[in-house]
């Protein structure tokens, strides 16, 4: 089945306890019509750049998925018509990166940065 990584962004007076139950409740929708979730990770309350729907902060959720493509709308349509979810960014991948995602890590376990001329 094609992996997938699903991004996505909850309103911000959410707890952290509804907004991990959202990433519950999409990974049910998902097991439901033929995928699996491999690894999901909660970001936590971070700023935007702009604001969305009068909101200047959201949850973030991440979850990477091994589905099939009509599982993968279906989860879409749900999030885009569920009211507490603000934007949602699904992306196609060849394979999955192993470990935290960049966003998880420490600045100290970050591949350094090549210096600038």
């Amino acid at each position: 089945m094609p992996l997938y990584e699903h991004v996505f962004i909850a309103r911000q007076d959410l707890s952290n306890a509804q907004a991990e139950g959202l990433i519950e409740h999409f990974g049910t929708v998902l097991s439901d019509n033929g995928g699996s979730v491999v690894d999901s990770e909660y970001w936590g309350v971070k700023t935007m750049a702009y604001k969305i729907n009068k909101n200047r902060k959201g949850h973030y959720s991440f979850l990477k998925t091994d589905a099939p493509a009509p599982a993968v709308q279906e989860m879409e349509r749900l999030m885009r018509l569920h009211d507490d979810v603000m934007r949602v960014m699904t992306i196609k991948v060849d394979e999955h990166a192993e470990g935290p995602s960049v966003q998880m890590q420490k600045r100290e376990e970050r591949d350094t940065r090549r210096e600038r001329r």
